[in-house]
């Protein structure tokens, strides 16, 4: 190298060192004017919460990635009060006026960050399309297929998947089964048959089960971007991705499959969901991965067999840990009933009022969605007056939500919050202004224009595993450490001591594990298999 190119390039490294050195101090003065600017100068500087909220959403994207985020937000809310901002942009609340104010209000629409968990980019499922007339559209095909109509419809298939369950906990002979495991199994098996008539067979089948960890890990991902953005719109994600690319590509391809076999048949084949959407949503996309009945799946699935696996996980801990429900509870059942297989939808099984306060109590203690739900004021609204939440003009561009499992865990809408009282949702069990107060502020399906359609079957199902279980069985946790799967302990850390409170993991829906219990039949015969 010559003199001359030495000096060169010695000039040129000069220049680049000045130049990160410069640009480094520029991005640090900018980040702490930023600071300074949310902590002194923000129109929500007024509102207290966690410092490092008030400064950046990465507070709320630490708890979404540790999957305790509902648990910390109740933690928070003691500390700060009812209204408590949680990002700075967000406001959370809790109370019963910003409930209505919140999700019953035709000026807010979801917020902006639900588009983030779209898989195809521009193309949106029921759970995360942000444009009104598209929810609006959207809703009424599929709530036809969820709906207490089309439930009925489905009920022989659904019992089908049921009788498979209860076998397989007969043939466990009293040894330990985790029920989140074999409930996961029989909720995505009876929604795969729901959606595309498809027999998943998890409950006898391995084949298919990588299916439910796979959901799993999209609802991470989905939680994380709606609660820290700024891993989604730097793309910092494509390294999670990365991670389970096999897994990814794996689900695809599966889901693909499953919507190539349905749409090879005649569309009204089965009464399904495809049935019911396929005519109307990008009818000529059929089953590729830009179309609308794509998206509508990778939704559907998740959506229906997590909500319902994790009200009757809770429900069966919950009556294994309290000796007075599950009696009275059984009894209501095995009187109720005079054999097994007469336990379906209908009059009879509707008028086990304690079997509904039981699954109302489970949804109020472990909400299948125990996040904040985001909200902010639509884009479309035009109006031109300041949005109004319990009396807070709301400055545009903040995001409002209310976090479900603080809100039923509020001892002043639910007495002691902690404990699992069916009897607090039953007529003549509670005063009458108690009650309507608790009715109104119960919303394990949130509420307004948005609620979750799936309402009618997670009832449904989670009657009829119930009810069949107790008449079949009688159960209790297992032995030592292994019943002790799902319950909280102090080493899970403040929040989550409560040896009497069934963990869920906030991941947009929830995740959990357990609990172990042992059943043993409860009609012995002869021909032990007459029983079921």
């Amino acid at each position: 190298m010559s003199l001359c190119e030495s000096i060169a390039t010695m000039e040129l490294l000069h220049l680049v060192f000045t130049s990160l050195k410069y640009t480094s101090f520029a991005l640090v003065t900018s980040l702490l004017l930023l600071i300074a600017y949310r902590v002194t100068l923000h129109p929500l500087r007024k509102y207290p919460g966690p410092f490092l909220a008030s400064i950046s959403d990465a507070y709320a994207g630490f708890y979404a990635a540790s999957m305790s985020g509902h648990v910390q937000t109740r933690q928070d809310q003691l500390k700060y009060g009812k209204i408590m901002r949680y990002g700075p942009n967000r406001l959370i609340f809790s109370s019963s006026r910003a409930l209505k104010d919140i999700y019953q209000n035709e000026r807010i629409a979801k917020s902006y960050v639900y588009q983030y968990t779209s898989v195809t980019p521009g193309v949106y499922s029921l759970f995360n399309v942000v444009d009104k007339d598209a929810h609006r559209f959207k809703r009424k095909l599929i709530g036809q297929a969820i709906s207490e109509r089309s439930m009925k419809a489905f009920e022989t298939t659904m019992l089908e998947q049921i009788d498979i369950f209860l076998h397989i906990l007969a043939a466990s002979s009293g040894s330990p089964v985790n029920m989140t495991e074999k409930l996961k199994r029989l909720s995505m098996d009876i929604v795969g048959l729901l959606a595309f008539g498809v027999p998943l067979e998890t409950q006898t089948d391995p084949r298919n089960r990588f299916l439910i960890s796979a959901h799993a890990f999209g609802n991470f991902r989905s939680n994380l971007f709606m609660q820290f953005p700024f891993i989604r719109a730097t793309r910092i994600y494509n390294l999670l991705e990365r991670l389970a690319t096999a897994d990814v590509l794996h689900y695809f391809s599966t889901i693909e499959g499953i919507i190539a076999s349905r749409v090879a048949e005649d569309v009204h084949a089965r009464h399904d969901l495809y049935s019911i959407v396929a005519d109307q949503m990008n009818p000529d996309s059929e089953y590729l991965k830009g179309s609308e009945i794509w998206a509508e799946a990778v939704f559907f699935l998740p959506a229906g067999a997590d909500t319902t696996a994790t009200c009757l996980c809770a429900a069966l801990f919950y009556l294994a840990h309290n000796a007075r429900v599950y009696e009275r509870l059984a009894r209501e059942t095995r009187t109720t009933f005079g054999a097994g297989e007469d336990i379906r939808g209908g009059p009879t099984l509707a008028s086990c009022h304690y079997l509904r306060a039981c699954i109302d109590e489970t949804l109020r203690l472990s909400p299948p969605g125990s996040g904040t739900l985001w909200r902010e004021l639509s884009t479309a609204d035009k109006l031109g007056e300041p949005l109004i939440v319990d009396g807070h003009v709301i400055p545009p561009g903040v995001q409002v939500g209310v976090n479900m499992y603080a809100h039923h865990h509020n001892e002043e809408y639910f007495p002691e919050p902690f404990a699992y009282k069916p009897e607090r949702w039953l007529e003549f069990d509670t005063p009458a202004a108690q009650r309507k107060q608790m009715l109104d502020m119960f919303v394990p399906f949130s509420l307004g224009v948005r609620n979750c359609p799936g309402k009618a079957m997670a009832y449904q199902e989670a009657s009829l595993v119930l009810a069949k279980t107790l008449w079949y069985f009688d159960f209790s946790f297992a032995a030592g450490d292994l019943g002790k799967l799902g319950a909280g302990n102090a080493k899970l850390g403040t929040g989550r001591e409560r040896e009497n409170e069934y963990q869920l993991y906030d991941i947009v829906t929830a995740t959990h594990d357990g609990p172990n219990l042992i059943f043993v039949p409860r009609v012995r015969s002869e021909n032990a298999s007459a029983d079921l």
